[in-house]
């Protein structure tokens, strides 16, 4: 019986494919399944050379594990410092890897293999996490260290896509132009590492490589960059802001729009007006095509008894198709819109097609909470913005003068809160300009959320 039992792995071993290059995939290797399940990751059992070799001119490195092994996504776990230009070549057998440089190392150069969650066992996936080897050409293994975080200025949060980049004797264009020598990935709080660096200085850069070139090639990239060179041979931490200098342009397109227009023969809006009117909100009249003429006297509001209201002020925006109406509402207040015929013309000759008379009343004071901020180590110094956030969006922000902010009039919901430190005082946030060397400011988004009641009064303390 057992002789039939080493036939058959004899023979199944005999069909295992071992060769998987690092740009074309992964090495695949099966097994016979049953026996209990597998919780335990495969060990390193030996490398050639071994680990921390000095003095080292074979460009193929071996590794041998204790299991049958899996790899996976190898083009996104592995990483080589210093960085290479060419990709290596990865042979996998059932038991082994062997990485081959296509690449001349450097003479006097200590060079890091980093697999990250690659090797896998066969059977249960069981991942060998950050499998790392480390050797020198020269007589001297490189133990300095860079370490730091990665923020995004905008939000205060992390995002662990990005890369951390190093250039040793670097120009400040060269991360436009070159590969870096040494990149990090970070961790899931935004932290990152590098080890066995040279005791010299380095430009450091984190970026979202949304090509793959890792370059800094476009302003639409999330993008950071340190003011000053940063010493590994003083183990320095750092922590890098991240911002993208414009906003990645919406795909949207005009077709449905223009075709529409072409065939429509009337020129129509609609409003934000509903049953009962918000009192911290204007009025919008947003028309299907781009208006030539907006004449405000031929659009008013009134009260019940055709008295105008005062103060009221009209705006179109920049495409010339939203009007808005904004004048302090008064609560519970039965109103009129009155839009004439001839109030809005379009580039075509058309007006509205017939006068509307829009009748709402404003909503009710109770229908808002009282909301009271108190703020801890508020550094006022900074410009501090207060921002209330729907998902990403900011829905409300206000300067802050003081440690405690109270509004009496607060729309109900549920809220994110971020102060931002507004440096150039325009009330949002400015992104950062490299070629200007000029930092992005700075938010801090707060973890916990905001609940504002109606007809409550909502009180919270906030430590910064």
């Amino acid at each position: 019986m057992r002789l039939r039992v080493n036939i058959f792995y004899f023979v199944v071993a005999a069909f295992f494919i071992s060769v998987s290059m690092f740009t074309g995939g992964c090495a695949q290797i099966g097994l016979p399944a049953g026996g209990p399940k597998d919780s335990i990751a495969p060990k390193l059992v030996k490398a050639s050379p071994v680990e921390g070799s000095r003095n080292v001119s074979t460009n193929k490195i071996s590794f041998e594990f204790d299991e049958y092994i899996d790899i996976q996504d190898l083009s996104q776990n592995l990483i080589i410092s210093p960085l290479q230009n060419k990709n290596p070549s990865i042979t996998a057998n059932p038991r082994s890897i062997t990485l081959k440089f296509r690449d001349t190392l450097l003479p006097n150069t200590t060079y890091t293999i980093n697999f990250g969650d690659a090797v896998r066992d066969i059977n249960e996936s069981n991942i060998l996490k950050n499998l790392s080897y480390t050797f020198s050409t020269g007589n001297t293994l490189d133990s300095s260290t860079i370490s730091g975080k990665v923020i995004i200025a905008e939000t205060g949060n992390v995002d662990s896509t990005l890369i951390v980049m190093l250039y040793r004797d670097a120009v400040d264009s060269t991360v436009t132009k070159k590969k870096p020598n040494y990149i990090a990935k970070l961790k899931n709080d935004g932290s990152f590492e590098f080890k066995n660096l040279p005791a010299t200085d380095f430009k450091i850069y984190a970026l979202k490589d949304g090509d793959g070139g890792k370059t800094y090639n476009s302003t639409s990239e999330l993008f950071a960059f340190a003011d000053t060179d940063i010493s590994a041979a003083k183990n320095e931490s750092i922590t890098l802001f991240a911002y993208a200098e414009k906003k990645e342009e919406s795909s949207n397109t005009n077709t449905v729009a223009t075709s529409k227009k072409a065939i429509d023969k009337k020129l129509r809006y609609t409003t934000n007006i509903g049953a009962t009117k918000d009192l911290l909100e204007p009025i919008e009249l947003r028309f299907n095509n781009a208006l030539a003429l907006f004449d405000s006297t031929k659009m008013y509001i009134v009260d019940t008894f055709y008295k105008k209201i005062n103060g009221v002020k009209y705006a179109i925006d920049s495409n010339a198709k939203i009007i808005t109406i904004s004048t302090k509402w008064q609560a519970e207040q039965p109103l009129i819109l009155i839009i004439d015929t001839t109030a809005a013309k379009d580039s075509t000759g058309l007006k509205i097609v017939k006068n509307d008379t829009i009748r709402f009343t404003t909503k009710r004071m109770e229908d808002y909470g009282k909301l009271i901020l108190r703020f801890k180590e508020l550094d006022l110094k900074k410009s501090p913005v207060l921002q209330f956030l729907s998902g990403e969006e900011v829905k409300f922000s206000y300067v802050l003068t003081k440690s405690e902010w109270t509004n009496n009039l607060f729309p109900p919901g549920e809220y994110g809160i971020r102060i931002l430190y507004d440096d150039d005082k325009n009330g949002k946030w400015t992104a950062g300009d490299y070629k200007n060397k000029r930092q992005p400011e700075k938010a801090v988004t707060l973890p916990q959320k905001l609940s504002v009641k109606a007809d409550w009064d909502n009180e919270r303390d906030i430590n910064l």
